[in-house]
């Protein structure tokens, strides 16, 4: 067995050794963080500010957002740092930081996304109960519920994570720090302790997953016996981009975890983890937002408005 090691900082994956192409991820990392900024802010400002859309699905789509913006902020703002001042190094207690927050978000993340699909089966299959099954209380116990399990699958991870003995140095092959990177420089025998942590996960993960396809097909009956094209667009449009997020997050994240080392490299999992990552909170503002004519309106109202409050 390799000598264990005390390790005081971890290096991450560079993009470049080339200056100016450090200097272009800067740049293109930037930009797309200002536009996750941008866009979830924008969500969550219009969703706040407009009465229309205080309703369960608006109320959870605004915990979405948020969590857009702390997961992105987990990782792209160390990844411009270290293209910025040409450095790889991230210290222990920022790495230990960096995975708690990061499944912690990505925990919550996905417990909401399995609510809000109940939202939508509720809303679509059984209207006349919506307001008793998905009242003010239950959503906030709801929310409440996948925020603290969040937390608590978070600790467990990080704590078994950290604690495990390292025999292969210190090198990251990932921009950010995440689970199976930092297993892959622990020793072998203290590998299993966390494996078995992250199959629990999974097992879980995976009946969130089945919960989801099982309202969806209940969804689409319903939907597809609607005798108004109309109702028909509009339930559509409130239900796809959440089964577009879901199916993104779930692929890129089970394919990033679950994949045989046998077709892991460095640049496929530097491309898989981007998709899971950074893509998401990008790009779910832009879903909820172009299918959804409440969302627009409400948009479009505060800048008008915005306008008037600067003159």
């Amino acid at each position: 067995m390799p000598n264990v090691s005390s390790v005081s900082e971890f290096l991450l994956l560079p993009f470049t050794d080339t200056r100016e192409l450090q200097l272009l991820h800067f740049a293109l990392f930037l930009g797309i963080y200002l536009a996750a900024l941008l866009g979830n802010g924008l969500i969550l400002t219009a969703i706040a500010c407009d009465h229309r859309l205080h309703t369960p699905m608006y109320f959870f789509l605004l915990n979405l957002a948020l969590l857009d913006l702390g997961c992105i902020s987990t990782t792209l703002p160390k990844a411009m740092a270290n293209a910025l001042w040409d450095t790889r190094a991230i210290s222990y207690q920022g790495c230990a930081a960096q995975l708690f927050f990061f499944v912690f978000l990505v925990g919550v993340e996905y417990s909401l996304l399995t609510i809000m699909a109940y939202d939508r089966y509720v809303a679509i299959c059984k209207p006349l109960h919506y307001g008793r099954l998905l009242s003010s209380r239950a959503c906030a116990q709801m929310a409440a519920a996948a925020w603290g399990s969040g937390f608590l699958n978070a600790v467990l991870h990080t704590a078994n994570t950290f604690s495990l003995p390292l025999c292969h140095g210190n090198a990251v092959d990932q921009f950010f720090c995440e689970i199976p990177q930092i297993l892959r420089l622990s020793c072998l025998d203290a590998y299993l302790r966390e494996v078995g942590a992250l199959v629990f996960s999974f097992s879980l993960g995976f009946s969130c997953f089945v919960f989801i396809i099982l309202s969806y097909v209940q969804i689409f009956r319903a939907v597809l016996r609607m005798p108004s094209s109309q109702g028909r667009h509009k339930a559509f449009s409130t239900c796809l981009p959440h089964l577009a997020v879901v199916s993104l997050m779930v692929s890129t994240a089970m394919f990033a975890y679950l994949k045989p080392p046998s077709i892991s490299s460095p640049s496929l999992d530097l491309v898989v983890t981007l998709l899971y990552s950074v893509v998401p909170p990008v790009v779910n503002p832009l879903m909820y937002s172009m299918r959804n004519q409440e969302v627009k309106d409400a948009v479009r109202k505060m800048f008008p408005y915005m306008l008037l409050k600067h003159r």
